[in-house]
């Protein structure tokens, strides 16, 4: 089963997000001397270089720091990628987070590793030829324009506004929109130009995006398109007036879609963790608040794992307690791997002997006739003092014993036939 795409984290407000490409070699001699002179003028606290490396493709990295409204600090990191092999061109990605909410009236973090001069073209966007302090106009075919809008919504960092020419302006209204926007916009501006005739192309454009440009108006390109034909009026400007009068309305709109939560572009997340995980240029007073936050961690880790140890000894105590007031009230538990006892008092002799007794008591009340010899005793009809009234035989039987010294004395068992013996 196929899992769902993880959704992009939200852009933090504290982080300012760029992306570029530098034409030509070169971009890291202009970096170093850009830095440089900032830190002779005390522009920046301090700077830093080393090689660094992401996804196992090796960069230039630089870091700086400085200060903003007097007392919240600025850092921020470029990485510069090695020359493109096919026009030698150098991509750079450039992230900077202060310590509270960016301002977009503060200093621009771009003009702190590149020259403001517009004769370094380190200010190309990384779709097409884009420029980020110029005009850029829209294809004039209808494929390459569609294809342009979609690639500056999915790939792109920055903030594209295009707008409709109503009619062919004149100098004042070739005027670029960047200078007129606060410092924090001005290096993250891409701003397009459709001719007049290219009102309808561009819409058909647009509408797969999510988007719609009013006749002579402005709209702001959506980094996240809503679904195709859903448009979303709340960023765009239904009359831009192109005479060199200063766009209020436009600029205020352009304002307010920076400052909106968006998703982190494509790329961003990986770079931002760099920049907090790999962070070289602390201060002691950073590093000791950092040894105390990691103290103070440890302790309070440990002091939940005595709190559960203590938890578990005083659980173990309460079960033996119970175990042993069961074994003096219901006696002792058998183990569970011994037998049980056998009950005492128990024999199988014991069991044989009793059932012999009943067996003889059985022959003993048995009647005469059954084929079993009777047990002697008194013959039927006489009594233990009947046998004493026959004094003849009792007589007999001593003279028998006096003449001979012993007399044959006839088995019990055997009837008296009532003849004498001689």
């Amino acid at each position: 089963m196929a899992k769902s795409p993880t959704a992009p984290a939200t852009a933090p407000d504290t982080v300012w997000p760029a992306r570029g490409r530098h034409l030509g070699p070169g971009a890291e001699d202009i970096v170093r001397h850009r830095l440089r002179e900032l830190k002779n003028t005390a522009v920046i606290q301090d700077h830093l270089e080393f090689e660094g490396s992401r996804g196992g493709v090796p960069h230039r990295a630089f870091e700086a720091r400085w200060l903003v409204a007097d007392d919240l600090v600025v850092r921020a990191r470029l990485d510069i990628e090695e020359p493109d092999e096919k026009d030698g061109t150098q991509e750079w990605v450039l992230v900077a987070e202060a310590d509270g909410p960016w301002d977009l009236d503060w200093p621009s973090p771009v003009t702190v590793f590149w020259p403001e001069d517009g004769d370094v073209p380190w200010d190309h966007d990384v779709v097409g030829n884009l420029r980020f302090r110029e005009i850029n106009r829209l294809p004039a075919e209808d494929r390459a324009l569609r294809r342009l809008l979609k690639d500056c919504a999915r790939h792109s960092w920055s903030v594209h506004v295009i707008i409709h020419e109503a009619m062919t302006p004149d100098e004042r209204g070739l005027r670029p929109l960047a200078p007129l926007l606060p410092p924090g916009l001005r290096h993250r501006i891409v701003e397009h130009r459709a001719a007049p005739e290219q009102f309808q192309v561009a819409n058909w454009a647009l509408y797969d995006l999510g988007a719609r440009v009013p006749r002579g108006g402005a709209v702001v390109l959506p980094s996240a398109p809503a679904a195709s034909g859903v448009g979303d009026d709340g960023f765009a400007v239904r009359t831009v007036f192109l005479d060199g009068s200063e766009p209020v309305e436009l600029i205020e709109t352009v304002c307010r879609y920076a400052l909106e939560p968006r998703p982190l572009p494509e790329g961003a997340e990986e770079v931002l963790s760099d920049l907090r995980a790999q962070w070289h240029l602390t201060t002691l007073e950073e590093e000791l608040a950092d040894a105390r936050r990691r103290l103070a961690a440890y302790a309070e880790a440990l002091d939940a794992m005595t709190k559960s140890r203590d938890l578990y000894r005083e659980a173990a105590e309460l079960a033996h307690e119970a175990l042993a007031a069961y074994r003096d009230s219901a006696g002792t538990l058998p183990s569970p791997r011994q037998e049980p006892s056998k009950r005492e008092g128990f024999s199988l002799r014991t069991l044989a002997k009793s059932l012999e007794r009943v067996r003889d008591g059985a022959k003993l009340l048995r009647p005469p006739g059954t084929g079993e010899p009777r047990a002697a005793g008194p013959a039927d009809g006489e009594t233990a003092t009947g046998r004493a009234a026959h004094p003849d035989e009792d007589a007999s039987a001593a003279g028998g014993r006096e003449r001979g010294g012993w007399a044959e004395v006839p088995s019990p068992a055997k009837p008296s036939d009532g003849r004498k013996q001689e």
